[in-house]
């Protein structure tokens, strides 16, 4: 079986190859490599879901004065473009200045109400 991989993977580069284009490095990328996104803009969509870990109020800038576009409950699932640094919230035991941008491009959500580090694990900084 692992021949027949090997052989039908040359082929597939052999064909790619013809056709003028490069030959993938692998023979199956993995889930978190198609992920990655870019959009036409200068910032990089790494597609990270987040979660919330309580209600949260998603606002139209990286700031509390900013009007909140909508409300989320805990453990609400949320796709995510980058991080960066807003107003400094302190709420629910934790302090600091970062804010998660969301996939849509024009909502952001303060990282101390997520799940994982305090950017919800983006790695992306916007």
């Amino acid at each position: 079986m692992r021949m027949r991989a090997k052989v039908i993977t040359t082929i597939a580069a052999g064909l790619l190859a013809a056709a003028g284009l490069s030959a993938p490095t692998a023979a199956a990328a993995a889930p978190a490599d198609r992920e990655s996104r870019t959009v036409t803009s200068d910032r990089a969509a790494a597609n990270t879901w987040v979660y919330t870990w309580t209600g949260a109020n998603i606002r139209s800038c990286a700031s509390t004065q900013c009007s909140i576009n909508y409300s989320v409950p805990a453990n609400y699932q949320l796709s995510a473009i980058c991080w960066a640094h807003g107003e400094w919230v302190s709420q629910h035991g934790y302090s600091h200045d970062k804010w998660v941008l969301l996939g849509s491009g024009s909502s952001w959500i303060w990282g101390g109400l997520l799940k994982g580090s305090q950017t919800g694990n983006v790695p992306n900084q916007c």
